[in-house]
């Protein structure tokens, strides 16, 4: 009963992982100037659901976080930031 209940578990958590979208295509926009010596790079997430999301790239391409010109929802790696963002 226990494995049954396991292998029930593991298979909802394998659906749930298989109709999570996921990016096919990160296009840069712009770059867009803060303030005297601050400037953040915008770039548009393609999602495998048909969704466009944004991301926006700090720190010359450092710091990478969710929306645009926005410091929330961060990650020092591309691609993860924009698997974030198609969730």
């Amino acid at each position: 009963m226990k494995s049954k209940l396991l292998l029930g578990a593991a298979l909802v958590i394998a659906a749930n992982l298989a109709l999570a979208a996921k990016p096919t295509s990160i296009t840069y926009v712009k770059e867009v100037p803060v303030d005297d010596n601050e400037v953040y790079a915008h770039y548009q997430v393609k999602c495998s659901n048909g969704e466009t999301k944004d991301i926006t790239a700090w720190d010359n391409r450092k710091l990478w976080c969710q929306g645009e010109g926005l410091k929330d929802n961060c990650d020092k790696k591309q691609i993860k930031a924009a698997k974030e963002a198609c969730k």
